[in-house]
Order: C-alpha cells, then sequence, then structure tokens
C-alpha cells in the first residue's frame, strides 16, 4: 500500500475511483425458493416471465431446490398449466427447449386457483407453500411476483402479510419478497399513498420494483462504460458533450391494451419509469462503491437535480402527439382513436418528447432530449451522447466539414455500442467522411444476449436489489413528471399535436431541437 502521503498517490482529474471495478468475488449459489406468480393467466407469464426462468435452469442459474407456482382466479389443473407453459417457452425462449430439459422443468410448476381478495384462498396457499417446502426442499423462502393490474399491488400485499405469507424482515431464516411491475402509482400522490400502504406490510428492502429496461445488457453496461474506461469518463461532462438524445420507438400500437393505455398513456407506460432509470445510469457520479444502495444513491442525487418546470416552460420544453392512421412496415394501420377500448375522442398521449436540464456541475448548460412513441417508423431504443465539434478552424467548410462526434447505446434491437467519428476518404481531394465503429453482445461473444426478465429475477433471488427502483427514484420522477400530466390533462390536442403512424411524430418534436440549432439523430 502507497503512503498516503505520496504525491504519486494523490488522486488527479480524469482518475477513476479505486476498487470500483476491481473485486473479483466468486459466484454465490442461488438459495432454494418458491416463486409465486399473480396473475399466471397472463400474457407477461407465458412470453416473458416462464421462458427465463427456463433459461435460467438451462444456464444453471436456478437453485436446484426450486418451484415456481401460478396463482389465477381461472380454473386449472397443474397438467394444463405445464401444458400451456411448455407451448410458450417453445415458442418464446431465447434458447432452443429440448424435450428431456422441457419435462424437468414443467415438472416444477404448479397451479393455484383463487381470487385475490380471498382470505381463505391466501390460508390454503399457505399450506400449500409448506406441503411444496417439505417435498422440494425449499425451506420456505417465498418470491411473490405481481403481474397484475396496480390496483391490486397493495390489496395482495395485505393479505400476503395478513395470511402468514410474508415474514419479519427480521428473520434471517428465511426471506419473503415482492416483486411489482410498474406502474408505482399514476402520479406523485398516488406513489405516495401506494408506498404508505406497501410499506404497512413489507419493508422497503422487501419491495422489488422492477423496470425490466434495467435488466438489458447495455443498460448494465453504461456503469462498465462509463467507470472503468478512463478515456471516456474524462470526456463525459459539459465542457466535451453538446447533448444528449434518448429514443424509445415502437413500431406496434397498443395491441389490444386499450383501457390499460386509457388509464396509463404513454409517458407513465415508457418514460416516467424506464426513460428516467436510463437518463440517471446515463448521466449519474459515480458511486463510492457498487453496492445497491451506493449505485442508487446517485441515481437519486442525479434525479434530484433535474429542473422542474413552470407551466409556461412545460408548454415550451415539453409537447405530446396522438397517431392518426398511416402505414407502418407497408401495412395500413388505425388512428389510436379507432382501436378497440379507446375513447373516440381519447386526449391521451401516444408520443411524448421532452427537453430537460440538469442542474449540476457535470451537466451544467448541456440539454437532454427524450422521445418516446407508439406507432413509429421502427422498434428501437438508443442512448445518443452528441459531442461538442472541435472549433472550426481546419474542417468547417463545405466538403471539408467534420460531422460530431457520439457514442451510441443501442438497448434494442442488436444490443451494443457504437463510436462515430470522422476519417478522410482515400483521394487526393480532402474529403471527410463519418465512420462507425461498432461493438454488438451477440456477434463479439458468440452467444444470444439473456433477456432482462432473467437477470432481474436471479437478482430477486439472490436479494440483489442493485437493479431495482428504489422508492426515492420513484418519487423524484413522479415530482418532475407529475406537473407535466397535469398541465397536459387540462389541455386539449391541437390538430399540430397529431402525426400519422409510421412517421417519427409531430413536426413539434423536430421544432424542440431546431429552435436551439439541432436536430434528432438520423436512426
Amino acid at each position: 500500500m502507497q503512503d498516503g502521503n505520496n504525491e504519486n498517490s494523490k488522486p488527479k482529474a480524469g482518475d477513476l475511483p479505486d476498487g470500483l471495478f476491481t473485486e473479483s468475488g466468486s459466484e454465490k449459489t442461488p438459495p432454494p425458493c418458491i416463486l409465486v406468480i399473480f396473475g399466471a393467466s397472463g400474457d407477461l407469464t407465458g412470453k416473458k416471465l416462464i421462458p427465463a426462468l427456463y433459461n435460467l435452469m438451462d444456464d444453471g442459474l436456478l437453485p436446484a431446490n426450486f418451484v415456481c407456482v401460478g396463482f389465477a382466479r381461472r380454473e386449472k389443473t397443474h397438467e394444463a398449466f405445464r401444458a400451456e407453459m411448455s407451448e410458450h417457452i417453445k415458442n418464446y425462449s431465447r434458447t432452443k427447449a429440448e424435450e428431456n430439459e422441457l419435462q424437468a422443468f414443467t415438472e416444477k410448476l404448479f397451479y393455484f386457483q383463487s381470487d385475490f381478495d380471498n382470505d381463505t384462498g391466501y390460508q390454503n396457499l399457505n399450506t400449500y407453500l409448506s406441503d411444496l417446502d417439505k417435498k422440494y426442499g425449499t425451506m420456505g423462502n417465498r418470491i411473490y411476483y405481481l403481474s397484475v393490474q396496480p390496483t391490486y399491488f397493495s390489496p395482495i400485499a395485505e393479505k400476503l402479510q395478513k395470511n402468514g405469507l410474508i415474514y419479519d424482515d427480521a428473520d434471517k431464516s428465511k426471506f419473503s419478497r415482492l416483486i411489482i411491475e410498474k406502474p408505482f402509482g399514476r402520479d406523485l400522490n398516488s406513489a405516495l399513498d401506494l408506498q404508505a400502504e406497501m410499506t404497512k406490510n413489507l419493508a422497503e428492502n422487501q419491495i422489488y420494483r422492477i423496470d425490466h429496461y434495467l435488466g438489458k445488457e447495455t443498460v448494465q453496461n453504461l456503469l462498465v462504460f462509463r467507470f472503468s474506461n478512463a478515456i471516456f469518463e474524462g470526456l463525459w461532462n459539459n465542457r466535451y458533450v453538446d447533448n444528449i438524445q434518448i429514443t424509445v420507438g415502437e413500431s406496434i400500437g397498443i395491441e389490444e391494451r386499450g383501457d390499460f393505455y386509457e388509464s396509463a398513456g404513454l409517458v407513465r407506460d415508457i418514460i416516467q419509469n424506464h426513460l428516467m432509470q436510463v437518463l440517471s445510469l446515463v448521466t449519474m457520479e459515480p458511486p463510492s462503491s457498487l453496492s445497491a444502495d451506493s449505485i442508487r444513491d446517485e441515481k437519486v442525487k442525479l434525479l434530484s437535480a433535474i429542473r422542474h418546470y413552470k407551466d409556461e416552460e412545460i408548454d415550451k420544453y415539453t409537447l405530446r402527439g396522438q397517431y392518426k392512421e398511416g402505414f407502418v412496415n407497408g401495412e395500413k394501420v388505425a388512428a389510436y382513436r379507432s382501436e378497440n377500448k379507446v375513447n373516440p375522442e381519447s386526449n391521451v398521449e401516444t408520443f411524448a418528447a421532452m427537453r430537460l436540464s440538469i442542474d449540476n456541475w457535470r451537466w451544467a448548460g448541456v440539454p437532454i432530449y427524450i422521445r418516446a412513441g407508439k406507432r413509429l417508423p421502427k422498434r428501437t431504443t438508443e442512448i445518443c451522447v452528441m459531442f461538442k465539434k472541435p472549433p472550426g478552424v481546419l474542417f468547417n467548410k463545405n466538403e471539408h466539414e467534420s460531422a460530431p462526434n457520439c457514442f451510441i447505446f443501442r438497448i434494442q434491437p442488436n444490443e451494443g455500442i457504437s463510436i462515430a467519428c470522422n476519417s478522410k476518404v482515400p483521394g487526393t481531394a480532402n474529403l471527410i467522411q463519418p465512420v462507425t465503429m461498432d461493438f454488438q453482445y451477440d456477434n463479439f461473444f458468440g452467444k444470444s444476449v439473456p433477456e432482462a426478465y432473467e437477470r432481474l429475477i436471479h437478482d430477486c433471488i439472490m436479494g440483489d436489489n442493485t437493479l431495482f427502483a428504489r422508492v426515492d427514484e420513484a418519487i423524484h420522477s413522479w415530482r418532475f413528471i407529475t406537473p407535466i400530466l397535469e398541465r397536459w390533462n387540462s389541455q386539449k390536442f391541437t390538430p399540430e399535436d397529431f402525426y400519422n403512424a409510421g412517421t417519427w411524430g409531430p413536426k413539434g418534436a423536430d421544432m424542440l431541437l431546431q429552435s436551439e440549432g439541432r436536430k434528432w439523430k438520423m436512426i
């Protein structure tokens, strides 16, 4: 160890924190447990959760003593549930399902029928899980996954606690954890109310607020990219960065979720959770360690530094839109107001764009542009960190002009990272052309990228809540978003707010950047 008074031991500008990525501990063994999925008859269970569990087993990451119980209101036998889940695994698993492995997995699937508000059902569930503990050696450990409408979050938590299915957090001999799907509340007040209700029945560290974006490899890689590469971290500030753009585009519409979308809208569905979480990882300060609390503390500091807008600033720096009929991938699609279970005069947004400002020393003066929408030209989620152009002395005119450098993080599809820089075109003329250095996970590592739910479910089993949102993260997001939603709710759509399906949103989204001499990166 160097002497602390040695001049060479003092940190210098651009140095990375010692020890952040130097720990080499071995992988821990996942503890035995039972996973109970509430809402097991829904699409999420069949298309995402069960295939994720199968892939975890295939990769050797599930506990040897593991059982999954599907809890739903419909009458169904164990055999019928297993047959349905087998088909879903064959259709949606990222790895090919081998028959012998599929049978071994589905033998650990069970079905339990009850209403969500029936005390007798929970009492019977407690007895049933205890019997499974004895048979499969799961040692009383419980994870409850609430794949249900948000209105059921608090009632289910209350019933679980009331009927002995939630343990005191001080009991270290076994654990009980609750995974909650988004959204956590509808606005600031409802989020605060929901938290108050949930913490009547569970400790905060027993609540795992899931955001599947945080389970994606590129999002996880943001910390490694930034904080383990000194050549990049030294550039990650307002001296070099001109602007940051985050885009979430979906070519699909609302897919028979008209009732959900009419109550939620795009901002609650995408921006309040996904985009705000991604933004915090892109712009947060280095944590003191890789512990869950250290990382989440820095995310909270960042979210609290986002400037809140007054009403007139909301009108200037945010906009919303709703898709009309149009063409996506060559096929004609209906307008949002013509979708099933949608109000023909709906005032719900299917597109939103915003300009954000972060009031701290690192990002002061750097605009953050975010946009998200349904029925856009393609499915894509990417982060673009756009750097300032060098002084216009050498390459600033006509054919000699250079393009801005940028880092691009592709979250979906084709997860990877690209760096765009300038190069001279071969020949006698001094022509400049942007070139891209590209990295894709599949190509480099030679295997398929695990699905986000695989990582998140595994982390919950391990008791690692790093990639799950802490309540203060959700509250700070709502503090910024709620005034915007209230402002929009007081207004009606204008003709300029509508956009044709298959385009990149209302023209106002382009004007948001053009008014400041910038434009969206072409995707």
